[in-house]
């Protein structure tokens, strides 16, 4: 019988999310991929430290109690297939049971995210998580020299999300944009039972939301919305979530204030967020990850 990953959460993830493969990496960025090969062989049974996501991927793992197989890791990576051996080898010190791997050897590896069905993406690679993101799916770059997760919470898995162009569409960031905070905030009250489109990460939300009903796992999800969002415009994004029937635990509407104490005091396993300012206040507290969609992105683009 052919396996499936049918039911299951699949997140695809790069080397350079899960371990700390920055010094080699500079190596692959200079041009030298035989040097980065070699270097690679070379340190074949030296376990690699854990990166900016590990601690996501372990918790996401631990969901798979006995037969029951509820979340697939899988390493999708630009990396050649020696390098791969130490990043299977790595895993296995490290105790994360990851099976799967597409190894591309410098090209493109996003066109293997629909074939495993993907609930999530997390690569350093920012031209990888914009064609991710342009293909569909839910994708991060991850932001390689941000804060290790706290281990506060073993057995809860935590993760923040801002909500417009990353939970909900850019709809009313492109009123904030062309008309100002009043344009917005009048918007949004006028709107506040119509549901938001959808945005970039609802299949993501979605996929968490269906690991969680399981009340016997002992594994928990703990989410959070963390938005630049004030009441009025609150009422519509707790609309939306009900209009999908999914959930969050906590909300923080921060009317414009820094996220990143607050995302400090919730202590995510990751946060996800369009803003590249924002993902770069996060990074000095936690792991995070810039969502690279949205009228905010396509205009930095054009800059």
């Amino acid at each position: 019988m052919s396996a499936c990953l049918q039911d299951q959460l699949v997140v695809a993830i790069s080397s350079r999310a899960l371990f700390d493969f920055e010094a080699e990496n500079r190596l692959f960025e200079a041009g030298d991929a035989h040097a980065y090969m070699q270097l690679q062989l070379d340190k074949l049974d030296e376990p690699a430290a854990p990166g900016v996501a590990f601690s996501l991927v372990k918790k996401l793992l631990a969901f798979n109690q006995g037969a029951a197989k509820r979340v697939e890791v899988v390493m999708l990576s630009r990396n050649d297939p020696v390098s791969g051996m130490r990043v299977f080898r790595s895993a296995q010190t490290h105790g994360l049971p990851i099976l799967r791997g597409v190894f591309t050897q410098g090209r493109d590896p996003f066109p293997y995210l629909k074939p495993l069905g993907a609930h999530l993406f997390l690569s350093a690679n920012g031209a990888d998580v914009a064609q991710a993101l342009a293909r569909g799916h839910p994708a991060a770059r991850v932001a390689t020299h941000a804060a290790p997760a706290s281990d506060a919470h073993p057995r809860e898995v935590r993760i923040a999300f801002d909500g417009d162009a990353v939970l909900f569409s850019d709809e009313a960031e492109r009123v904030f944009q062309s008309g100002g905070l009043d344009a917005f905030q009048s918007h949004e009250a006028a709107r506040a039972a119509l549901p938001l489109p959808p945005g970039p990460f609802k299949p993501f939300l979605a996929a968490l939301h269906r690991l969680q009903q399981n009340a016997a796992d002992p594994m928990r999800i703990r989410t959070a919305l963390v938005t630049a969002r004030s009441a009025p415009a609150h009422e519509r994004a707790i609309r939306t979530l009900m209009s999908w029937g999914v959930s969050v635990d906590e909300a923080m509407f921060l009317g414009g204030l820094p996220k990143g104490e607050f995302l400090r005091e919730f202590q995510p396993d990751f946060f996800f967020d369009d803003q590249a300012g924002h993902i770069e206040h996060a990074a000095r507290h936690v792991p995070a990850g810039h969502v690279a969609a949205g009228v905010r992105n396509v205009a930095a683009a054009e800059d």
